[in-house]
């Protein structure tokens, strides 16, 4: 099957992918072979590892040029992401070898992310197997619309070509389901290089062309906008007399004198100067990197979109997307997470799951929580509005990732689909009286005292005292105390992992909002996870928010044990409680540290009081 035509010398970006021994490494390996770009010594040093792995002169294994784990060695499979860049005499390439394993599906995807193509290897003699399904379907979520099926092993199978037409036959009806538009099938035997770089005399009944053929010649066609779309990466001012902004161009075309838009924000202005690392260019286009300065002082920084003026990208905080789970603790909704989208981070919670995908059907099913490696259709609200287009229409500006804000790792990829309606139909109303307004007339600083600890650590008790205190010099306050609150707001809420962190939400929007009102209002909830306390210190202002840790050892707390829970939880009468079968995430900083243990709760009362009252006086004077 002919592939169509690609410009002389172009590059070519493909990932290799299927189930685990399918002949990834083998058949990359071979083709790295084949093209003549490995060095004498490289060849010479592939020829002693295959002597030292098979005990044999006679084999070369071409899987060790690109398994470069000691693990993979071992294992003989694939378990990190194996990048090479090659070249032939018409084009070169970077291909990505991807683990074939189910446990590195989050490997696979990475690999997948930035690539035009993929090479699916089945095995002759197995098949179509459950990995082969969900790498074609992950491929198939990262935009991948072109594929070439390589059926592998053909020499296991007699090269029988009703096996062949058999594979490739239910391959094109699975990728037909996915929206894969093209599949090039082929038959191969990456051991013996039949039909990898030139044809097989052991199948004269296949007359299509070669995998080096196809990837040489195949044409494939970035998916980006139409229109202008730029994000920030960088503000470029040497000296005073210069201010660019560098970025990389992921839609439509720029010319000097264009009139632009600087996103989120409706801020115009005429491009003056168009730089390159070659110089100064009358236009630029999809894939430069460029360095834009305009004919008059608008405020632009890292993360802002400078976008065609006439057809802007669309601007949301709410979006439906869908998500590959890649964190080994599993999604929980509305936990806090930066995302980052373009060069644009914000902050962003996944309010709902709407359903997970079982990637082997394609069946919706319904979820809490994602795990490892699922993926889910998912509602996300970030807390500022971003510049985006829809994933299949624009890479760069439609898909993100999710980063955990504690240990920096990402944690999910995701392609938006589209924005929600709520996120252009609600709008912030304005009031002319406002907290500072409020706060004065009330005499006082607000502020939020967050109490967290264990069950029966004292939160409510010391909560309950330091109230009295504040309120007897005249303060205004309330306690918003977690158990009366399950009473009435939160009662629907649960006590999984899931119904802990919406607990949490609540309590933090409504300690937020008395905040607002100038209140200083003191929360006592257990919040056993610190990334719901960070989200919960991340609502207020500089200074407003005072995190409490009333430390009391569980010996001591089951001590207490006033309402007997944890004497239930002992005897498994209460499960998911804290302490017992549901962790609780000390505080790594906590603003202030009770230890109940060491004096009595008077004493630790008047110390908080004395501070909070200092710090609560508009005047300073405590």
């Amino acid at each position: 099957m002919a592939a169509g035509d690609a410009s002389t010398h172009s590059l070519l970006r493909f990932i290799t992918c299927g189930s685990v021994d399918d002949g990834k490494s083998t058949l990359l390996g071979r083709l790295l072979y084949d093209v003549g770009t490995l060095a004498d010594d490289q060849i010479e040093a592939l020829r002693r590892d295959s002597r030292r792995q098979h005990q044999s002169d006679d084999v070369l294994d071409f899987s060790l040029l690109t398994d470069g784990l000691d693990a993979e060695r071992q294992q003989g499979i694939t378990i990190d992401v194996a990048y090479r860049y090659f070249h032939s005499a018409r084009r070169s390439f970077i291909v990505a070898d991807c683990p074939g394993h189910e446990q590195y599906t989050r490997n696979m995807a990475t690999g997948a992310s930035n690539t035009d193509l993929a090479v699916v290897l089945v095995d002759a003699r197995k098949g179509l197997l459950t990995q082969t399904r969900r790498h074609t379907y992950i491929c198939a979520l990262l935009g991948i619309r072109k594929v070439v099926l390589a059926v592998n092993k053909m020499d296991l199978v007699d090269y029988s070509q009703a096996v062949y037409e058999s594979i490739y036959a239910d391959y094109r009806e699975l990728a037909s389901q996915l929206g894969i538009g093209a599949v090039y099938g082929l038959p191969v035997s990456a051991l013996g290089g039949d039909n990898v770089s030139s044809p097989s005399i052991h199948m004269p009944w296949y007359a299509g062309s070669t995998l080096l053929d196809i990837l040489e010649t195949i044409s494939v066609d970035p998916v980006q906008s139409a229109d202008f779309r730029m994000p920030v990466q960088w503000v470029n001012r040497p000296d005073q007399n210069f201010r660019g902004f560098a970025g990389t161009i992921c839609g439509g075309r720029i010319r000097a004198g264009d009139e632009v838009v600087v996103q989120p924000g409706t801020h115009q202005a005429r491009v003056a100067r168009i730089i390159t690392a070659t110089g100064e260019m009358p236009e630029a286009h999809a894939g430069q990197a460029v360095t834009l300065t305009l004919d008059r002082e608008i405020d632009i920084s890292r993360g802002d979109v400078i976008a065609d003026a006439v057809r802007p990208a669309p601007e949301a905080d709410q979006f439906a997307a869908h998500l590959l789970w890649m964190g080994d603790e599993a999604l929980l909704p509305n936990r806090s997470y930066w995302l980052k989208i373009g060069t644009r981070t914000v902050n962003a919670r996944v309010t709902s799951i709407k359903h997970k995908v079982d990637v082997n059907t394609q069946a919706a099913l319904a979820a809490h929580r994602l795990a490892l490696n699922e993926v889910g259709y998912c509602n996300i609200d970030l807390d500022h509005p971003v510049a985006f287009e829809a994933y299949a229409t624009n890479h760069v500006l439609g898909g993100f990732i999710l980063i955990d804000r504690h240990s920096h790792a990402t944690v999910a990829c995701g392609m938006l689909d589209f924005a929600l309606h709520r996120a252009t139909n609600v709008h912030w109303q304005h009031l002319d009286i406002n907290k500072q307004a409020r706060a004065r007339n009330k005499g006082q600083r607000p502020r939020c005292v967050w109490f967290t600890g264990l069950s029966g650590a004292g939160k409510s008790t010391i909560a309950n005292l330091l109230e009295r205190h504040l309120n007897a010099r005249g303060y205004h306050t309330y306690v918003l105390d977690g158990d009366n609150l399950r009473h009435g707001l939160n009662r629907d809420l649960g006590f999984t992992a899931e119904a802990r962190v919406e607990n949490v939400r609540r309590v933090a929007e409504v300690a937020h909002l008395m905040v607002d009102a100038g209140l200083i209002v003191l929360v006592c909830v257990i919040s056993p996870f610190e990334s719901e306390r960070e989200f919960a210190r991340g609502l207020f202002a500089e200074g407003e928010f005072m995190e409490v840790f009333v430390d009391t050892p569980l010996e001591e707390c089951e001590r207490r044990d006033a309402k007997g829970l944890y004497r239930k939880a002992r005897a498994g009468e209460i499960s998911n409680f804290t302490g017992i079968d549901s962790p609780y995430e000390v505080p790594s900083a906590p603003d202030v540290h009770l230890r109940t243990s060491g004096g009595s709760i008077e004493s630790l009362v008047e110390v908080l009081a004395k501070r909070l009252i200092h710090d609560s006086d508009p005047t300073g004077a405590g």
